[in-house]
């Protein structure tokens, strides 16, 4: 048999988002030794924007996993190796995954280290996930702790040698007589580095937990094994987490002296690492806030009639299924705005130095989520009408609410929507989303004295706010999409006239 090297493919982390450096990961589904086929998803990653599955562009068994979760691994970098032979290695060498690498794949082909045996001593019969090393040299030296494969057996890195197994069953090639091993004397072995940290062992059973639950517990400084879990499939609950989280509270008080009189500010302070979403969020918002220069203006107004509106609504059939609510409303009145004034949905672009006029409008939904805050948007929503801007709304809060936004779904947005109602604030001055020159924050509804065809009568008041980049959209232009949005809204018949 021809000697040949045994080749490894590596998968690198890839950008699932434009212009993304790096991503955490929340979780692994395989471990070492399991067999993988190509599209089967890996890993679950947390981006800057929003949580990923990872599929795996080859077929082979996992060698070598790089990366524990939680780690935070720059995009480009390998995070697992896959030996991709039949079975356990018992094909060629050349049993590479063929176009598989050239379609777009983030893989790379590595020999396997100079050290392994030459081709003649390789075969041997399977046993277990690996080729039989017999060759007489290894077996000399494992009694001296010499580094070599367990049983005989290839290892995909360096691990501690076991001890010599005298009873041992191995099969040896052909033609090929053991050596007796002479016995020695205990001598203790020399210390060996330690091996490469490459994600959890595929023995130790991991804690059932979503990765926000996670993400909980490693803010409060908990070990999910430490934890009892209540859920209904034995998994950990964001409960548990705070329950197991409040017992320190109650046995010290906060500010109880440490011994010797002086306080333990350590534990009172809890360090929360900067990554993933917040992280990106909180690049964004300083980059906005001191690149473009805001203006924000108010105007409180009557929402009675939306509000009946919105009730008569929920009982068309129409919009059966549907999630209708304010939100509709105001978003259908800005986008009426944004048609009747186009100058505000516009962009600055300032490498070029140009204004980027657009003539669509994707519509962003600010939404805050259990990694952060995020604006996915509803693409080309100027032409929705009003049930499908409703089914749009609703799959979008759906899905964000429940972690699966897509990269996709947070690009190429052109003026959002912030409800802050919704937390009972009566409004607020939004940053905007990069890239875009509006931003329009909806305030709470209530019941407030209200002047009304010269009475003062209880009526439904709101109050909205809108940002705008003012080297793009001047006082005038801004108070006119503003004074729109609340004239349509305080007599929303005026949708079908100005729509």
């Amino acid at each position: 048999m021809t000697a040949q090297a045994r080749r490894f493919l590596e998968f690198r982390m890839p950008d699932v988002g434009e212009g993304l450096t790096e991503a955490e990961i929340l979780k692994w589904y395989v471990a070492v030794g399991d067999t993988v086929t190509d599209g089967q998803v890996i890993c679950e990653v947390e981006t800057a924007k929003a949580a990923v599955e990872l599929p795996i562009p080859f077929d082979g068994v996992v060698s070598e996993i790089r990366f524990g979760e939680g780690a935070t691994v720059d995009v480009g970098t390998a995070i697992i190796v896959v030996d991709p032979g039949e079975g356990a290695g018992g094909g060629s060498a050349d049993a590479s995954p063929g176009g598989r690498a050239d379609s777009g794949g983030p893989v790379t082909v590595e020999p396997e280290p100079a050290t392994a045996e030459p081709a003649a001593k390789r075969e041997a019969v399977l046993v277990g996930y690996g080729v039989a090393q017999a060759a007489t040299t290894r077996r000399a030296r494992k009694p001296l702790g010499g580094p070599g494969g367990v049983n005989g057996h290839a290892t995909p890195g360096p691990r501690e040698p076991e001890p010599p197994r005298p009873a041992s069953r191995s099969v040896e090639p052909e033609g090929v007589q053991p050596e007796p091993v002479p016995p020695e004397p205990v001598r203790p072995e020399p210390a060996l580095p330690a091996a490469p940290k490459s994600g959890p062992a595929p023995s130790v059973e991991r804690p059932l937990a979503k990765p926000p639950v996670r993400k909980l517990a490693k803010e409060l400084g908990i070990d999910l094994a430490t934890v009892i879990p209540t859920g209904p499939h034995g998994e950990v609950t964001r409960d548990d987490i705070r329950a197991a989280a409040a017992p320190p509270a109650l046995l010290q008080s906060a500010d109880a002296p440490a011994p010797g009189g002086a306080v333990n500010a350590a534990a009172r302070e809890t360090r929360t690492p900067i990554k993933g979403i917040r992280k990106a969020t909180a690049q964004a918002m300083v980059a906005s806030a001191f690149t473009a220069p805001h203006v924000t203006e108010f105007v409180t107004f009557d929402i009675t009639r939306t509000m009946k509106l919105v009730g008569e609504l929920k009982a068309d059939p129409a919009f059966a299924g549907l999630r209708v609510g304010p939100l509709l409303l105001v978003a259908k009145a800005l986008l009426v705005a944004v048609r009747r004034h186009p100058e505000v949905n516009s962009a600055w672009d300032d490498e070029r130095q140009e204004i980027v006029h657009k003539s669509y409008v994707n519509l962003g939904i600010a939404a805050a989520t259990p990694r952060g805050l995020i604006v996915p948007n509803i693409k080309d929503a100027h032409d929705k009408t009003l049930p499908e801007l409703a089914a749009e709304l609703g799959e979008l809060v759906a899905t964000a609410r429940e972690g699966r936004t897509s990269p996709a779904a947070m690009q190429g947005g052109t003026v959002t929507i912030t409800n802050v109602g919704v937390f009972g604030v009566d409004t607020g001055t939004p940053i905007l989303n990069p890239g875009e020159s509006a931003i329009l924050a909806f305030g709470a509804v209530k019941l407030q004295p209200w002047v009304h065809k010269g009475k003062v009568k209880a009526r439904q008041v709101t109050t909205l706010a809108l940002s705008f980049d003012h080297r793009l959209v001047d006082g005038e232009l801004g108070s006119k999409v503003l004074a729109d949005v609340a004239a349509i809204l305080e007599q929303p018949k005026r949708l079908l006239s100005w729509a």
